[in-house]
């Protein structure tokens, strides 16, 4: 009997997953943005190919940004839960397994998946850290297909047009801008008027993926405190990380 039902259990565990996959590609409003909730990186990354949209990530700072057009840029593409505070404010939202997807990540889960099969652009950090982040992306993904890369300093109207160019002629299938925010943000958009492609905004991932930066130790990464690890390392950044008690107050009176 239980032969019989088998294809049964199976395609009714087929329709209960994608329900679920559906359900999580209706962004959720947090504020005045819009977020996805994935359950897995996988499910990101195969939206991003099938959509070739920004992926932006989303913490407390970016849902409590009052930027109009870095919020228009992120709920015309796919913002996903960066930090623990988009986690949980998702998860109240009735949006339970939410995963928190970080970008330092995510673009290097992208080239292990496409390694071979798509082309990439890199732009961002300083030259010598772009230099070494290739140097090393070809070290640990020898078919990596790097079409072009260069820093993330754009002095003139010239030097962006001489990129939009080369991006146009290239044809990449994929580009990391690494800028810093809402910069990286509004340039991404930028280069999608002229060029249809992935696009992902990963802040300072080169500094730290070629080790001129430190990411937080595993312990501050399981523990959701990856924004205390970087307050103790760079104390300047006390006068941004005021609204993790903002964002932590909306969440308790449930106004995100």
């Amino acid at each position: 009997m239980y032969i019989f039902l088998q294809p049964c259990f199976i395609f009714a565990r087929y329709i209960r997953k994608n329900i679920e996959l559906r359900m999580n590609l209706n962004p959720v409003k947090l504020k005045d943005i819009y977020c996805y909730s994935f359950s897995s990186k996988i499910d990101l990354i195969q939206e991003a190919i099938v959509e070739k949209k920004i992926l932006i990530s989303i913490n407390a700072e970016t849902i409590l940004n009052k930027d109009t057009k870095l919020q228009q840029i992120i709920n015309n593409n796919i913002g996903h839960a960066d930090g623990i505070g988009a986690v949980w404010a998702l998860k109240i939202k009735g949006y339970k397994n939410t995963i928190k997807i970080p970008g330092v990540e995510l673009w290097l889960d992208i080239i292990s998946k496409f390694e071979s099969k798509k082309s990439f652009y890199l732009i961002g950090s300083t030259d010598n850290v772009i230099q070494k982040t290739v140097e090393k992306l070809k070290q640990n993904f020898p078919h990596i297909n790097i079409v072009n890369y260069r820093n993330g300093f754009i002095s003139n109207d010239e030097d962006k047009q001489l990129l939009k160019n080369d991006i146009i002629e290239k044809k990449p299938d994929i580009i990391f801008i690494a800028m810093g925010s809402p910069k990286q943000e509004y340039f991404a958009n930028e280069l999608s008027m002229i060029h249809k492609a992935v696009y992902q905004c990963i802040g300072g991932s080169f500094d730290v993926y070629s080790g001129k930066r430190k990411r937080a130790p595993r312990l501050f990464i399981i523990l959701g405190l990856e924004w205390l690890y970087r307050l103790i390392n760079e104390p300047k950044r006390i006068k941004r990380q005021h609204i993790i008690f903002k964002f932590l107050f909306y969440l308790i009176i449930r106004k995100i």
